[in-house]
């Protein structure tokens, strides 16, 4: 299986330079492919690169693309055509025009660059002074360069890593995810995470001051760079405590079960958005999927619309809805004293472990069926409309 391995380097100020140079050249590209496709009409990858940059290079206005690699070049124009399959099959969105002040990243492939002495060579580029923070486990096929908006470059290594097959100490767990308490957990632990109100004040009250520079000015491009360092520190925060969470539950259960939270609805409460946002619930959610592949676990996402806080765990009776502000409840059908999120937690294990059933598989398939047939129907709607351009 196919795994990325991130890497810091520091480059000099003439690989700098030449960096910015290749980022840009990779970006004019990209747009330049973007802007001549359209909905109805996708050209090839390899026309594409023969327009953009084998006859661009004969050209003036594009002649300083001769200045730069080539591989990352058609691999940017390849990058295009995945976009479009993402579109088209999968409904990634359509392909936005990259900009200069978002994040850069340039990719090569085997024959663009080599480890040296501990240091990688990119073609047109020299040799990067890396800071190998772990030993790679195979030789990579493609190593991507990126220079995210707080002025850090990292490289992205795809390699080839063996699953690991070892016994997990318990057969699974529930996890109940939340604002408060982040997780709680089927066996009664309560995992919280990280305050992350300092880094947040702090990076209001920088966006309040950036919103009054003025545009074009140093001080506003100082402002722009500490926010964007601001939020590199909170994201690099919350990433490390969810891989260390995710890595944790993997390994020491063979069932994960989670709930299928409709993260994008959520956060269209104006007054929960920000916090939700912080919590990284999709995120987490990836990293124990994509960890349960290395590991030889299973995660299994429970239906939303699962009632699991109006459930009693122990005996099964249903209580009904109950507000935010209740934190415990005594059930009527056994008499114990149940904490709602760890209630929760334990009938996400039950569905998922398969103790009780899910509403999603035993009731709703005739509501699939319908759901299915309205998205086909659209979908012809959008064909027709289409065709008319």
């Amino acid at each position: 299986m196919k795994a990325r391995y991130s890497y810091r380097i520091y480059p000099t100020a003439p690989q700098q330079r030449a960096l910015s140079r290749l980022f840009g050249c990779v970006r004019v590209v990209y747009n330049d492919s973007l802007a001549l496709c359209k909905y109805d009409q996708i050209f090839k990858t390899s026309v594409l690169q023969k327009l953009f940059i084998t006859l661009a290079k004969k050209t003036e206005s594009r002649g300083w693309l001769s200045e730069v690699s080539n591989i990352p070049l058609q691999q940017s124009i390849a990058d295009l055509g995945i976009a479009y399959q993402n579109f088209f099959k999968h409904s990634r969105g359509y392909p936005k025009f990259k900009k200069r002040g978002n994040q850069q990243s340039a990719r090569f492939t085997r024959g663009g660059f080599s480890i040296k002495n501990d240091k990688v060579y990119l073609a047109k580029i020299g040799l990067l002074t890396t800071k190998w923070s772990r030993d790679l486990p195979s030789v990579p096929s493609s190593v991507t360069v990126i220079k995210d908006c707080a002025n850090r470059y990292f490289l992205s290594f795809v390699v080839e890593i063996e699953a690991i097959s070892e016994p997990a100490p318990r057969e699974s767990i529930g996890v109940d995810l939340g604002i408060k308490i982040f997780a709680a957990l089927s066996n009664g632990e309560k995992v919280f995470a990280p305050d992350y109100s300092k880094l947040d004040r702090k990076i209001r009250r920088a966006q309040k001051r950036l919103a009054k520079a003025v545009k074009g000015s140093n001080r506003r491009e100082g402002l722009r760079l500490k926010i964007a360092k601001l939020h590199a520190r909170l994201t690099d925060k919350r990433k490390d405590f969810l891989d260390k969470l995710s890595t944790r539950l993997i390994r020491e259960n063979s069932i994960v079960s989670l709930e299928d939270l409709n993260v994008s609805g959520l956060v269209k409460n104006r007054k929960l958005a920000r916090a939700i946002s912080q919590q990284g619930w999709s995120q987490f959610r990836t990293m124990c999927e994509a960890k349960a592949n290395k590991y030889c676990r299973d995660v299994r996402v429970i239906d939303r619309w699962q009632p699991t806080s109006q459930i009693c765990s122990d005996c099964g009776y249903k209580w009904g809805k109950l507000d935010l502000s209740i934190r415990e409840i005594v059930c009527m059908g056994c008499g114990t004293t149940q904490c709602r999120d760890e209630n929760a937690a334990k009938n996400i294990n039950n569905v998922g472990v398969g103790h009780t059933h899910d509403n999603k598989r035993t009731v709703s398939d005739s509501k699939t069926a319908s759901a299915a047939s309205c998205s086909e129907t659209s979908t012809r709607k959008i064909v027709k409309q289409l065709s008319l351009f």
